[in-house]
């Protein structure tokens, strides 16, 4: 009957087989259906479910161009560190074995965490997670102890370690679609990324493995929880407000990390004083921090910055923040 028709096709039905049917007609219905189902997943890895779903469809070919929805959501940028000097070493071949043996470990621990992955940049992974800070943080650590899991592999392969720098941001996205009618892409637009992706290039510079915004820390639910420090003040060109940034390192070896914690009261208070220039101060605790703890690279970043604004004074732009340039 017509109601039963509709009904099963409010319901997800598709398609509708009449009694009697041959079995070949059975047949070439199931494989024209188990193709559907193959090319709609194929599309799901090129285009995230999760995009489509805020964009309010369920599949790919709904969307128009210009579609778009504003949302808050944790941005989560990932990078392997010195991936140009290992790459030089390998064959094309190698190269992208090597690249997708990785991902193919540290994307389940965003899914694991309710996120979703935006785009592969080469090495780089970026990813959002809609439903809270938490779960950023949360892929984030679980992103490091998985590559730890890796290293133990690759030397024992015979293969140098790698390590990643994570940075992440909290804001407001806009996600959509860009291009023109024969071409278009899903895209995220927001100074939320240019800032998560900053974050994760400074973590070298500070000796980081993760990074997060002020917005980052203050929206997660038990920030207690968590292993972390305040590590510098930054701003970001464009924006006119500093923005204030913290190390997690729940995830640094267990020597590294005790240290870290002990010396964090000392590292924040000098931290202080060098934003309100008291600079002598401020390298005098910065050098106590590295009597306990000499592979701290933020303090001897800032040791080198103290004796530099001492001797040669601050610029006149000085903002008690470090300018992020292009």
């Amino acid at each position: 009957q017509v109601s039963d028709l509709v009904e099963g096709f409010t319901f997800g039905v598709n398609d509708y087989l009449t009694k009697p049917c041959s079995k070949h007609e059975l047949l070439a219905r199931i494989k024209s259906h188990l193709r559907l189902s193959k090319i709609t997943s194929a599309y799901g890895k090129f285009v995230p479910h999760d995009f489509l779903r805020f964009l309010g469809y369920d599949s790919i070919v709904d969307v128009k161009l210009g579609d778009h929805v504003q949302k808050e959501m944790t941005v989560l940028f990932a990078d392997i560190r010195s991936f140009t000097s290992l790459s030089e070493q390998l064959s094309p071949q190698e190269n992208f074995n090597f690249i997708n043996s990785y991902l193919s470990r540290v994307s389940p621990a965003i899914r694991a965490h309710n996120g979703f992955i935006d785009k592969y940049i080469g090495d780089g992974v970026m990813a959002l997670f809609p439903e809270s800070a938490d779960d950023g943080v949360q892929g984030a650590l679980e992103m490091q102890q998985t590559v730890a899991l890796y290293n133990q592999h690759r030397c024992k392969s015979g293969y140098l370690p790698i390590t990643i720098g994570i940075g992440l941001h909290t804001g407001s996205l806009m996600l959509g679609t860009i291009g023109e009618q024969k071409r278009m892409e899903s895209t995220v637009i927001s100074d939320a990324v240019n800032l998560a992706s900053r974050l994760e290039g400074l973590t070298k510079l500070y000796g980081a493995g993760i990074m997060i915004s002020q917005q980052t820390l203050y929206n997660l639910n038990q920030f207690q929880k968590y292993s972390y420090r305040f590590l510098d003040r930054v701003k970001v060109k464009g924006k006119n407000k500093p923005v204030a940034v913290f190390e997690l390192f729940d995830q640094d070896q267990p020597q590294l990390k005790e240290l870290k914690r002990t010396t964090k009261s000392n590292f924040e208070q000098a931290a202080f004083l060098y934003h309100r220039q008291a600079f002598a101060q401020a390298e005098q605790i910065f050098q106590s921090v590295l009597q306990s703890n000499p592979q701290d690279k933020a303090a001897m970043l800032y040791v080198k910055r103290c004796q530099r604004y001492q001797s040669y004074g601050v610029p006149e732009d000085w903002e008690r923040a470090e300018a992020l340039h292009d």
